[in-house]
């Protein structure tokens, strides 16, 4: 599959934050999932690479053209939801996509109102009275009505109802099947991933941790629960974290060979990718201090 976004040595300085040496690679036909807690550099490295505010050094990369000097002809092939909106409030929905619209040459008012009725919108609604989740949906509709080939969205499902979000997962699966397209979908709610990713990025304090295939990842940790009695400093290096109270301990692994071997009448169970991130977040920070 062919890259569909490149980032290779991205820095931006915030204040007392920083973006560190950024690198990854989406391949089209995925839809990668971008992790971390909060203030770990999500929504920074997005609008870096959007170009939203200005990157310190680094190069990007959209569909094989660098993002510097073509940015309106890369971005014509993007859709981007955004969590804080960028709407004109007092604007009706048909009166914003009259702004918004004439940026775009492949632009489909066919699709755009075939969206607004799927996510039951009235056109002639002010975006002042939407709701959260009726806002999303009609962002979602704006960036899927001109033939994206690249969907960027920063926490689309931050505040939303199951529903909503379940619908705009459904949605991105309608999306992807369609063929040469890509999503890159920032989130901490990581249960929506667990349902829609197919690459999972994982970034820390300004820094990448991982780049890995969902299934493979998830695949490769394991849960292990056990007596602490069972610790000891050989042990303790097959974890990630570990944490222990009275009732014994709970670590995540990466070896769970060598714990099978070593570790008897332990507890296995398979992690969720929240599990994984908090581990790797705890581990750094204990590496840090």
């Amino acid at each position: 599959m062919d890259p569909i976004l490149e980032v290779s040595g991205l820095n931006k300085r915030y204040g007392d934050f920083a973006l560190k040496d950024i690198s990854f690679c989406l391949p089209e036909g995925c839809i990668t999932g971008f992790v971390g807690i909060n203030g770990a550099g999500k929504t920074t490295t997005l609008r870096s690479i959007l170009g939203l505010t200005n990157k310190v050094s680094g190069s990007i990369k959209f569909f094989g053209t660098d993002m510097d000097g073509n940015e309106n002809k890369v971005k014509d092939r993007m859709g981007i939801v955004l969590d804080e909106g960028c709407f004109y409030d007092e604007l009706t929905l048909s009166e914003m996509k009259n702004v918004i619209a004439p940026a775009y040459k492949n632009w489909c008012e066919q699709d755009f109102t075939e969206y607004l009725e799927r996510f039951s919108l009235n056109p002639k609604q002010k975006i002042n009275t939407l709701s959260k989740g009726m806002r999303m949906k009609y962002a979602l509709a704006l960036a899927l009505s001109h033939k994206a080939e690249l969907l960027i969205m920063d926490e689309p499902t931050n505040g939303l109802d199951p529903l909503v979000r379940s619908q705009l997962l459904n949605i991105l699966k309608d999306y992807m099947a369609k063929g040469g397209k890509g999503v890159f979908f920032s989130t901490h709610i990581t249960s929506d991933l667990e349902k829609i990713a197919d690459m999972l990025i994982m970034i820390d304090d300004g820094q990448i941790v991982f780049q890995e295939e969902k299934d493979q990842l998830l695949d490769s940790c394991r849960i292990i629960k056990g007596s602490t009695e069972k610790l000891n400093p050989d042990t303790r290096k097959y974890f990630l974290t570990i944490e222990e109270n009275a009732f014994g301990f709970t670590g995540i692994t990466k070896q769970t060979s060598d714990v099978v071997e070593h570790m008897q009448d332990v507890l296995i169970e398979r992690p969720t990718i929240e599990d994984i991130m908090l581990a790797n977040a705890e581990r750094r920070k204990k590496n840090v201090v």
